[in-house]
């Protein structure tokens, strides 16, 4: 953004401001509230709100019916911006969009082929850049876009996938080049076989890393995602065809258990190290299975009997929060609040917050928007506050700081008014993302409102955002805007939760003066306005002098 001229007298008091409200370095977070503050558990300022938009056989984005529409690029496009339009009506705050699917891409990337979900044909170009396009869309709205990839499943079952026949993959398809990084899972010949990269392989590890690195490097993405896909789910009585591998990479292993769990550990880790090495401010999170490990098979597990990330799939969730070698968690906490002994999501919860305590790691829960108002899940399904008990429940535990909901098309669904319930109890205003202090910032200087003025349709403020980026202070990529009724002094703790939140706005580059209208003032009230600056890492800067509109 430009710099913006302002007059020398408006210039010092908000650098004055600034410099009051943060310091050069170590940058962090502004404080939202004091101790005094007394705020509303419904209405946090802060609040991580996101829905899983998943690629992956047409599940979400792009649907099946696109791809043979008589303008498929506007068709996909057009959708898209529908599910962002339903995330602004939710107050969402993010997307979790899935970009690398099955080892191929929704960018022209070097290492992959192109999606087939795109256009229903393997590795054909679909005439256009997806993920420029989803990240810039996103971006014009204020939504965080994290960028999920699948680091190594390959194909999915046949007949709609390739199942575990490399022949029927792009042809220029790493896997069909490299035939010796890959298994088929359960066997070729088996009911839901399919094709995975091998993560025991050093090469295959480094080459999934620089594939997905491509579009960290390349694109705007604020976060990348993990799901739960490590090694593959047990199927049957079928073992991972890794016999060889482990005789020749097993780095001193005689335990193939630990040795497949630290496949996964280094995955991780690097793949952390090289984001952050890139991009410093990127977050990196992982959305595993909800249950580590059971307390019956290990002290440090939680009370429940259900399946283990650590031993069925090699992850080892809870080290990487101990080790701090992301930036949050997102368990995929898919159960029922009530008598479940095998995962209780009443029980889980508190696990988890225990396990994130006293690091920097944050905990967003992962919603199953898919089982509400579905018979086939149970009773327990059937009650349309389910959900909306789930977020009450989180509220117990300050250590959640958001949820991501399962999946896009299930919360349009809004089976039994479930999503209607839950956002009208939770996310009836808007929320900033929880800001990440471990990261590195500057400080913002507070913006200057200049006019605050009432139009036809509502009530438009205009401001400037002085000596934006210069020298040690940081850059604004967006807005908070706060309304207050009447006139009168604003009290610091109106700002400590979202009641007086109106909107964030992304900061518009192409000038120095920014401006919005609020569609909601009522003709004939009086309001008082505020507006802050918010670094891409959503810290906050102080508030701007206000504004009263009579």
């Amino acid at each position: 953004m430009k710099t913006t001229r302002l007059g020398v007298a408006g210039l010092a008091v908000a650098l004055l401001g600034a410099l009051a409200a943060a310091t050069p370095a170590p940058a962090q977070a502004t404080p939202d509230t004091s101790p005094t503050c007394v705020t509303d558990p419904a209405t946090p300022k802060r609040q991580f709100r996101a829905m899983w938009i998943s690629s992956v056989v047409n599940i979400d984005w792009p649907s099946k019916g696109s791809q043979t529409a008589p303008d498929r690029v506007a068709a996909q496009q057009a959708e898209y911006l529908g599910w962002l339009d339903l995330a602004q009506q939710l107050h969402h705050n993010a997307v979790v969009v899935q970009v690398r699917p099955t080892a191929d891409a929704f960018w022209p990337s070097p290492y992959e082929p192109w999606s087939e979900y795109l256009t229903g044909v393997r590795g054909q170009d679909p005439g256009w850049d997806p993920l420029a396009f989803l990240v810039a869309e996103s971006h014009k709205r204020n939504l965080e876009f994290h960028a999920w990839f699948n680091p190594y499943r390959i194909s999915m079952p046949a007949p709609g996938g390739a199942g575990a026949d490399l022949t029927m993959l792009a042809p220029d398809h790493p896997a069909r080049q490299h035939p010796e990084w890959t298994f088929a899972y359960p066997p070729a010949g088996v009911a839901g076989s399919r094709l995975y990269y091998n993560p025991g392989i050093p090469e295959v590890r480094e080459f999934v890393q620089t594939a997905m690195m491509d579009a960290v490097t390349r694109y705007d993405v604020d976060g990348v995602h993990f799901d739960d896909y490590f090694y593959p789910y047990p199927s049957g009585t079928h073992q991972v065809p890794d016999d060889a591998t482990f005789a020749e990479f097993n780095r001193g292993f005689t335990d193939r258990a630990d040795w497949r769990r630290d496949n996964i550990d280094l995955l991780v880790r690097e793949m952390g190290a090289r984001i952050k090495l890139a991009k410093p401010w990127v977050r990196f999170g992982v959305s595993p299975f909800g249950i580590w490990r059971n307390a019956a098979a290990d002290p440090n597990g939680s009370d429940t009997t259900g399946s283990q990330s650590y031993d069925i799939i090699s992850a080892d969730t809870r080290k990487w929060v101990k080790q701090e070698w992301i930036d949050y968690i997102v368990p995929q906490l898919y159960w029922y609040i009530g008598q479940y002994p095998a995962a209780d999501y009443a029980r889980l919860v508190p696990w988890w917050a225990e396990q994130v305590r006293g690091t920097r790691v944050q905990l967003y829960i992962g919603q199953a928007d898919y089982k509400s108002g579905d018979p086939a899940y149970g009773s327990y399904w059937m009650n349309p506050q389910e959900l909306s008990n789930h977020l009450t429940l989180n509220r117990s535990y300050p250590e959640v700081l958001g949820n991501v909901h399962f999946s896009a098309v299930q919360v349009k669904a809004n089976r039994l008014s479930a999503t209607d319930t839950y956002a009208a109890a939770h996310y009836s205003r808007p929320a900033l993302v929880p800001a990440m202090p471990h990261l590195p910032a500057k400080p913002l200087l507070f913006p200057v409102l200049t006019k605050a003025e009432r139009t036809a349709d509502g009530v438009r403020l205009r401001w400037r955002q002085p000596a934006d980026g210069t020298g040690p202070l940081g850059r604004a990529t967006s807005y908070a805007v706060y309304r207050f009724d009447g006139v009168g002094r604003v009290d610091p703790c109106d700002r400590a939760d979202a009641s007086h939140l109106v909107a964030t706005l992304r900061a518009d580059d192409s000038t120095d003066a920014q401006s919005w209208v609020d569609p909601t003032a009522e003709p004939g009230r009086r309001y008082t306005y505020q507006v802050t600056s918010l670094d891409r890492l959503w810290n906050e800067s102080a508030a701007s002098p206000a504004r009263v509109v009579r």
